[in-house]
């Protein structure tokens, strides 16, 4: 019997094998990102930040270890349950639908590591930027770190297999009604799993008409995490800096 639930980014994420398959992800680089970031923007001593779609909190983690007040939100359960071990006076995590604002406003809001066109319904997508602008305070800025699409699908890798702690992950990647797809088999203890997930293309491009049509002001454009300059299709990352 294959496991699957409708909501995938609701269901996938809450489960270990989420983490298991992406445990390997660089955390020194994680970190220079955050000092970069935190640089550029110039953030008052001890700001405020939100981190929007903060998964199990590294990111929140070490911000908050830079002397800055963090709100780790997530929609996983299992994910804040496992942060809030690491929860202090200045470090808080609570889950929450990041299409929704917050109940507090911010020196900056982050959305990392590409946490953004998951949903089905696509006016979420528009609420979510909607929720960020509400969330930042009159001096503050938005921050989102999305995959460049054009480089993603350009070194599409249509199948390959992860062996992680004696479980195959059989991965196939495709692009289908723009969106970038991931189909994620495996089987476990003798139970059989399958996963796919489905994020929105979304190239500078569109997020310039969303930005537009809500009103935001796009500030900087970088193409990784050393903050260089972005380039269509040869830059790893698409990160907007907006208010």
């Amino acid at each position: 019997m294959t496991k699957q639930q409708s909501n995938w980014y609701a269901s996938w994420f809450n489960t270990p094998y989420y983490h298991m398959l992406y445990h390997d992800r660089n955390h020194a680089e994680a970190s220079a990102f955050m000092d970069n970031l935190t640089n550029y923007l110039n953030l008052p001593e001890q700001g405020s930040i939100l981190d929007l779609a903060c998964g199990k909190g590294r990111h929140s983690i070490y911000l908050n270890s830079l002397g800055y007040k963090v709100t780790g939100l997530d929609l996983s359960e299992e994910s804040i349950a496992h942060a809030k071990q690491f929860e202090t006076e200045s470090l808080k995590f609570e889950v929450h639908d990041m299409s929704v604002p917050y109940k507090e406003q911010f020196d900056a809001v982050f959305n990392l590591f590409t946490s953004f066109g998951y949903f089905e319904n696509e006016d979420d997508n528009a609420k979510t930027l909607s929720a960020i602008q509400q969330n930042f305070n009159e001096t503050g800025f938005g921050v989102i770190d999305f995959m460049n699409v054009n480089q993603v699908i350009n070194n599409l890798v249509p199948n390959d297999i992860k062996s992680i702690n004696n479980v195959n992950f059989e991965i196939s990647r495709s692009t289908e009604d723009g969106y970038i797809i991931k189909d994620i088999k495996f089987s476990d203890k003798g139970e059989d799993f399958s996963f796919t997930e489905r994020v929105k293309a979304f190239t500078l491009k569109d997020f310039e008409v969303l930005f537009e049509e809500l009103n935001i002001s796009l500030f900087d454009v970088f193409g990784d995490y050393k903050l260089n300059r972005f380039y269509p299709n040869q830059s790893e990352r698409l990160i907007m800096i907006f208010k």
